[in-house]
């Protein structure tokens, strides 16, 4: 198999390379900046004027887009969030260009995606079938950014968005600062506490992509979340109880606001999310519960 990768260098790119190579498929990295080929992966230059990336890929079986600039970087001003809005409509609209380039389409074209697209809520439970969509900035961003994606199939092509949740790794991703205060014996409950949050390990991120791109019938948005979403509180008390260390100091909403501005409500609201497409065509997580997540990741 012949898998095409944009964003190969971030977070899920590297562990999901890593993956495909150890599997002996082909790996053909996009990137902005010049490197070695590897073992079973090469490197190709793109969103540069310069380069044509279609003439070396020549033809492949997987387009996998994991492109853009992270949310996470920086206060949200008006600047960083057109960063981030455009940073993917450019990486996806050079992909589709260069899928109708090729002597033959893709069978898939998987897109990065995010639960962003579902309106915050302490009472709502979102699955796949959910039609609601937020009103405000990462709402818009998601949806615009899936309508895209979805175009691909105007060639025939299988379109998946994999809407990831909050993803949890041991050194990245968003639980070592959500472990660091507790380190210092200051962590507490964040904002109100009954926000939901609707997470998911990093090893059943890379389990699902590759799930659905072996399952050929799935299609369309997948969320990628564990089945088991917890309330901020609670999360905060399984990270005390897993480290070992107090849940005491709380975290007053006014203060995470003056810190991070709009971005603010990445961690004072969050939605009541499940993986309901994965699980009704039998995907199996490795780490379906928290305790278990936070057991293997701070080991």
């Amino acid at each position: 198999m012949r898998i095409v990768i944009a964003g190969g260098s971030g977070f899920i790119g590297r562990k999901l390379t890593k993956y495909f190579a150890s599997q002996e498929y082909e790996v053909i990295i996009l990137t902005r900046n010049f490197k070695e080929n590897e073992l079973n992966i090469s490197y190709v230059e793109w969103l540069n004027e310069r380069y044509r990336p279609e003439y070396e890929i020549k033809k492949a079986d997987v387009f996998i887009n994991l492109a853009g600039a992270s949310i996470n970087n920086g206060r949200w001003t008006k600047k960083h969030q057109e960063v981030i809005y455009n940073s993917r409509i450019t990486a996806t609209n050079e992909l589709l260009r260069i899928i109708d380039q090729l002597p033959s389409p893709p069978k898939t074209f998987i897109n990065a995606s995010a639960i962003g697209i579902y309106p915050t809520s302490e009472t709502a439970h979102y699955t796949e079938t959910s039609t609601a969509v937020a009103d405000d900035f990462l709402g818009k961003t998601v949806l615009d950014w899936e309508r895209r994606a979805m175009t691909a199939k105007n060639n025939g092509i299988r379109v998946a968005c994999m809407r990831f949740g909050v993803i949890l790794g041991s050194s990245e991703g968003a639980l070592p600062p959500m472990v660091t205060p507790y380190r210092f014996f200051a962590g507490g409950t964040v904002g109100s506490g009954r926000q939901w949050l609707s997470w998911v390990h990093i090893e059943d991120v890379i389990r699902a992509i590759v799930f659905t791109l072996e399952h050929p019938h799935i299609s369309g948005p997948i969320n990628v979340t564990a089945p088991s979403p917890k309330r901020m509180k609670d999360f905060g008390q399984m990270i005390a109880a897993t480290t070992g260390c107090p849940h005491w100091l709380p975290v007053p909403a006014i203060a995470m606001r003056l810190l991070l501005g709009k971005k603010s409500d990445l961690v004072l609201k969050g939605q009541y999310v499940t993986p309901e497409r994965l699980v009704e065509n039998g995907f199996t997580f490795l780490f379906p519960t928290l305790e278990n997540a936070l057991q293997d990741l701070l080991k």
